[in-house]
């Protein structure tokens, strides 16, 4: 382990953190996930089925019989898809990965996502890697990296109407009226402030390269325990975006001007509020495991995802 590895993980032991990467160890039942609106996703899934079955491996596919029928939902599955797995394999970009990730939460599946989207920055591998990181993973020769989720619940007249669990960010914006929005933001029931804007994105160090970053928000290293705090298009400028500790609690609530809002988690789940409606977002106890095999430092991975001339 380098210098700065040995160092970090001392500072973690010190402060009572979980180390940010363990071990992994050889996997013997894997499940593939493919994005089925893409008929060459499916074909790569059943390449890989028999790769590891040529490799002692046994492997779990989605029943696909119809794959115009499979797009209607390209990633829910029946919870017994994921019993008793080792891993899974994510066919796609970002945005299939978070599906997975909130499909498996609570079951601490590490998670290998290989990219066939546009930027993949979640994702780990590209096509020409494939199969000399499989092999990797048949070998336990990987390591895991364990990112923090949010729980955002919705409470209206007192009782709680929602709960859902988010990767990257919960979203609280207005809807398509350019209309300003205003919010009352509590952190620990404390009162912090009042913004007037298109809204406020919350976000896990995960989540700072998302929305978060495109808002005027910070690179925020996943290793870091914290919650981000970022307006959109805010209509004061002593608006900025605010870091809080993992261990705070951040409570929204919708002022009585427009109805017109909505909350949004991960851009992928969506609920509509009313005014006077409170968005309570904390730190979740579950934690998405992402599966590591190749030697790249983060920012390394923002440098090449995001530093890139286009």
């Amino acid at each position: 382990m380098a210098m700065g590895g040995r160092i970090l993980k001392q500072l973690q032991e010190i402060n009572g953190q979980k180390p940010y990467k363990k071990p992994g160890k050889p996997v013997r039942l894997v499940g593939v996930i493919p994005y089925f609106q893409k008929s060459a996703s499916w074909e790569l899934a059943q390449e890989i089925q028999n790769w590891f079955i040529e490799h002692g491996v046994s492997v779990r596919l989605p029943q696909a019989k119809d794959l115009e029928k499979a797009a209607e939902s390209p990633v829910d599955q029946d919870q017994d898809f994921y019993h008793d797995l080792d891993a899974l394999i994510v066919l796609g970009g970002d945005g299939t990965l978070l599906r997975v990730a909130r499909q498996a939460d609570d079951l601490a599946i590490p998670i290998l996502g290989v990219n066939l989207g546009h930027l993949g920055f979640l994702t780990e591998l590209e096509l020409p890697d494939l199969y000399s990181c499989l092999a990797k993973l048949v070998q336990g020769d990987y390591q895991i990296e364990e990112r923090m989720r949010l729980e955002a619940r919705i409470i209206r007249e007192g009782q709680v109407r929602h709960t859902a669990r988010a990767l990257n960010d919960v979203v609280v914006s207005k809807g398509p009226l350019a209309r300003i929005i205003t919010l009352e933001v509590y952190i620990n029931e404390q009162y912090y402030s009042t913004f007037s804007g298109d809204g406020l994105i919350i976000a896990t160090p995960t989540g700072s390269t998302a929305y978060s970053l495109s808002a005027g928000g910070p690179i925020v290293s996943p290793e870091v325990e914290m919650i981000l705090l970022t307006p959109i298009c805010p209509h004061t400028f002593y608006s900025r975006p605010l870091v809080l500790s993992s261990a705070q609690q951040i409570t929204v609530v919708l002022r009585p001007r427009f109805d017109d809002v909505a909350v949004t988690l991960d851009g992928q789940q969506g609920f509509r509020l009313k005014a006077g409606d409170k968005v309570i977002v904390a730190c979740a106890n579950s934690r998405t495991k992402l599966i590591k095999v190749r030697e790249r430092h983060f920012f390394e991975i923002v440098r090449e995802k995001i530093g890139k001339t286009r």
